[in-house]
């Protein structure tokens, strides 16, 4: 009994620690529209070119481009490599070339060894591209007018030399809504955010690659995608190369700026974040699966230790109290994160679910990443065993 109380007391510690982190990090994550303002530029408006790397992204990019269209920017092209693919993608950014001198479209050259796809395709989209400043954005997004600009302006006035910045993530069916808003729950919990700008550490870093900006000259000593051409998570291992080269990075919040659905139902959703996961921890399993149990044991066993302490078990009520403290805790969380980020209220009390759903997909990323050695992404399939010898096995696109 002893070593349960102690247990529940070092839980719950843990749980307040991180709390306060989560707190810190609501006040710190800033929205980039708190540095839009009329004077933000002084009539100074540097060249922007807005990068889209597009892989049969027929069903999205008519609408992407629909919105890159009506920034309020006003020195801006939009370049989109066509990624090899099999359907009318091309087409579809033709129909935008035709109407619009803004927009160009490239062909993707086939994907050498060595390279993974997507950073591939960044690195030949930076070598088009003609301003001194890159975004480089995904083709499923969705952005307001103020995109561009709000950007720029917290780029210029944070003196930075590169930012990401997070979308408002649209989630429809249950599988999308367990899951898709734990990527900005857990980095809040775990990451304290005042460290990603204030420590030269690459590993206080996090980004999303549906929209980085980079200043091009930084862009260029940093190595660009070449620096990152093996990574799974491109987008996070090219912030750290920002931070390793002493430049400066910081994170926001878009969720007034742009909109994405990144899957759409449970085969995607376990696809995308079997890969994200064992890539977040390089495929070490002993890493990840400690992780897992540590997630496990902080935000699903209080739900389940409770009423079996209360209906089951004579169990003191110091105990008890622990536990009704770590659900407290967690649903409070839950909640504010759940307003912040503008996510469906009742899935607060689907949370212990969404833990469910987060664990066996982790157990889903380790045995497809270390017994069955390959990711799939994007009709694309690559060996990871070895990462000098990360080959690509199978395109279903050929």
């Amino acid at each position: 009994m002893q070593f349960l109380i102690l247990y529940n007391f070092i839980a719950l510690m843990l749980l307040l620690i991180f709390g306060i982190n989560f707190l810190l990090n609501n006040f710190v994550f800033r929205t980039t529209l708190e540095f839009l303002k009329p004077d933000a530029f002084n009539n100074d408006h540097p060249s922007v070119s807005i990068l889209i790397p597009a892989r049969n992204e027929e069903k999205s990019i008519r609408r992407c481009l629909r919105s890159l269209m009506r920034q309020d920017y006003p020195d801006y092209e939009i370049i989109v490599l066509d990624d090899n693919s099999s359907d009318d993608t091309a087409r579809v950014v033709k129909s935008f070339v035709a109407i619009s001198k803004k927009v160009r479209l490239i062909s993707g050259k086939p994907l050498p060894s060595g390279w993974l796809g997507k950073s591939y395709a960044c690195q030949q989209l930076s070598e088009a591209a003609s301003g001194k400043y890159l975004i480089f954005t995904d083709a499923d997004t969705l952005h307001f007018p103020n995109s561009v600009s709000s950007a720029m302006s917290a780029l210029k006035q944070n003196n930075l030399d590169a930012l990401s910045v997070f979308a408002r993530q649209i989630t429809v069916t249950i599988h999308e809504r367990m899951m898709v808003p734990f990527a900005n729950f857990f980095l809040m919990v775990f990451l304290p955010f005042i460290l990603i700008s204030r420590s030269r550490s690459p590993l206080f870093c996090t980004a999303i690659g549906q929209f980085m900006l980079f200043k091009r000259e930084v862009y260029e000593k940093i190595g660009g995608h070449k620096s990152v051409k093996k990574e799974i998570l491109e987008d996070i291992h090219i912030a750290k190369q920002v931070k390793k080269h002493g430049y400066r990075f910081m994170v926001f919040d878009g969720n007034n700026n742009f909109y994405c659905r990144m899957y759409k139902n449970l085969s995607e959703v376990i696809r995308g974040y079997s890969k994200v996961l064992a890539a977040s921890f390089d495929y070490n399993i002993l890493i990840q699966g400690f992780v897992t149990l540590l997630v496990f044991a902080l935000f699903l066993a209080p739900f389940i230790t409770l009423p079996i302490a209360v209906f089951f078990f004579d169990w003191p009520q110091t105990i008890i109290n622990m536990l009704i403290g770590q659900i407290s805790v967690v649903l409070t969380l839950k909640i504010v994160s759940t307003i912040r980020f503008k996510n469906r209220f009742i899935d607060v009390f689907l949370f212990p679910l969404s833990i469910v759903y987060l664990v066996f997909i982790s157990i889903h990323s380790l045995i497809k990443s270390r017994c069955i050695t390959s990711v799939y992404w994007k009709g694309r399939v690559y060996d990871v065993r070895e990462e000098e010898q990360l080959k690509l096995v199978k395109d279903n696109l050929k």
